[in-house]
């Protein structure tokens, strides 16, 4: 039929009858804001901060019910993937019996002054708005390292697998700039989050005081700027519903191997310049250790990529050099795996052979900076489990014995191991696992420190790796090495056996040691538990 009109047509004719929607457009120009918008309004700050201010969430506990309205509003206002969550709900209880006290708690990212994700952050994927306060992460900036989640002690940023990157709030600031209320104070039905402006004086005031959640990690490390109201007087026993609760940590794999690796690789060449200055050049396996820690350096630089969420961005690493420790490791196992490089290639060309010497020390030298800087990466993020004097111990302490291990082994298999050294690393080792088996005192502590947490999941739920622990330490570090001091046997096929024995049992107690050093090493948090 000629005259009917096309669909197209049809389309057009009927857009301009969508009077409802012109209505609806023209008022929302127009018109004052609905009722429910100016609540919003009135829970957001009028005006910028000013210098010395920035802006901060307000939790009033008192009308804070525990109904997580504002998880499922952030979750759903931000179009967070399944199983992502920035914002939280957590119980505190404490009291008596004749009086007991509970208070539901609502966090999410603190913005603190001095955020520790974002000085911790070796691509610099973390930035502090200089107006705002805000910090804001950097999606596409990010590698995936996870180091944000070691350094913040409130749990805020949350790993996204899916991406392979980190996310965490941002207190909605493009809500914020154009005058609307964060997706979180949005939700609440009681009005019980509010976003106000702080005056930095008194948040360090505050930290000072050590005035901030029950059962929260100080706030002096980090200066976190959430003001947490009541009227309430709550009794000096509460704490978190969790707080007695006892899991074990994400072990990190890749971490574990680059780690004892990159220590074994260290201590292979320690021990050989000392032995070569102790016993000269004829009593050293020098070109075969020097290639076997060479190899296991370059190991452990490549499987410590396997930890990244995109490892394609690894190169950003070095960026973060001025604050981040993780930056300076990276750069300190870059310079000693190309000096060790030089030193392996001086094996074989007789024109370095005047600088072997020299080059070997700088090696040596170069790898214990390297673990100094490891040894930091940790200490840096305050876990008392992680402090620098024990984690300096348990590094050290590894670099030696797998040094002394892969230098009898090598020793075994050319048949003399040196009896001085199989002496050492007994010694060494004993004294490792000693130390070790002392932190099981913390059992008998009355306080639920985090040490006696760590030794409550090494002698329950890490009970297995805890034994094979001690059981390989013990045989591969002192029994057989011990057995190889004393024995007069010149048979190679013994001494070869029993060194490669030594040295895969203790590669094998100190990569589950490692293995503990992170399932143990219990994280604090905001409280959770059921709310």
């Amino acid at each position: 039929m000629s005259g009917a009109l096309s669909l197209l047509d049809t389309l057009l004719l009927a857009q301009r009858e969508l009077t409802l929607v012109e209505k609806f457009a023209w008022l929302h120009e127009h018109e004052e804001p609905s009722p429910e918008a100016r609540r919003y309004r009135e829970l957001i700050p009028l005006s910028a901060p000013g210098p010395g201010q920035q802006y901060a969430f307000e939790v009033e506990l008192d009308a804070c019910t525990g109904c997580k309205a504002c998880v499922t509003g952030c979750h759903s206002l931000n179009g967070l993937d399944d199983g992502e969550v920035w914002r939280t709900v957590g119980l505190l209880h404490g009291g008596s019996a004749q009086s007991p006290a509970q208070q539901t708690v609502t966090t999410a990212c603190h913005h603190c002054l001095e955020p520790a994700c974002m000085i911790g952050c070796p691509v610099k994927a973390y930035e502090k708005d200089p107006v705002s306060g805000i910090v804001k992460h950097l999606d596409d900036q990010c590698i995936g390292c996870q180091y944000c989640l070691f350094m913040c002690p409130y749990d805020a940023p949350k790993l996204n697998r899916k991406r392979g990157i980190v996310r965490k709030c941002d207190m909605c600031s493009d809500r914020l700039a154009v005058n609307e209320a964060p997706a979180c104070v949005q939700a609440c039905p009681n009005e019980a989050i509010r976003i106000t402006v702080v005056d930095q004086a008194q948040v360090i005031e505050a930290a000072q005081a050590s005035t901030f959640v029950p059962g929260a990690a100080a706030p002096g490390d980090t200066l976190p700027t959430t003001n947490y109201r009541t009227r309430k007087v709550l009794p000096r026993n509460l704490l978190p519903a969790d707080f007695y609760v006892v899991n074990p940590e994400h072990s990190h794999p890749a971490l574990v191997v680059m780690l004892v690796l990159t220590q074994l690789s260290v201590g292979a060449f320690c021990v050989d310049y000392l032995m070569r200055e102790t016993f000269g050049g004829a009593r050293t396996p020098g070109t075969s250790n020097a290639l076997f820690a060479l190899v296991l350096g370059l190991a452990a630089m490549g499987a410590s990529v396997f930890h990244l969420g995109r490892p394609r961005y690894a190169y950003r690493a070095f960026l973060g050099l001025r604050t981040s420790w993780l930056s300076r490791e990276i750069v300190g196992f870059s310079l000693f795996a190309l000096l060790a490089t030089g030193y392996a290639s001086s094996l074989w060309l007789p024109t370095l052979a005047r600088v072997r010497t020299g080059l070997e020390l700088a090696v040596a030298l170069t790898g214990l900076g390297a673990i100094a800087c490891s040894v930091m990466v940790y200490a840096a993020t305050r876990r008392e489990c992680w402090r620098a004097p024990a984690t300096g111990f348990k590094f050290v302490g590894s670099t030696f014995v797998l040094g002394l291990a892969a230098i009898v082994m090598t020793s075994a298999l050319a048949g003399a191991p040196p009896r001085a050294w199989c002496a050492a690393l007994a010694a060494v080792a004993g004294l490792k696992l000693a130390v070790e088996l002392s932190g099981f005192r913390h059992l008998r502590a009355r306080q639920h420190t985090a040490l006696k947490r760590s030794a409550m999941l090494m002698a329950g739920d890490l009970y297995g790796a805890t034994w094979w622990r001690f059981a390989c330490g013990a045989l591969g570090g002192v029994l057989l090495p011990a057995l190889l001091w004393f024995s007069d046997s010149g048979d190679r096929v013994f001494l070869g056996g029993a060194g490669i024995a030594a040295f895969a049992l203790s590669l094998c107690g100190e990569l589950l040691e490692r293995y503990l050093f992170f399932a143990a090493a219990t994280a604090p948090k905001m409280p959770g538990g059921p709310g």
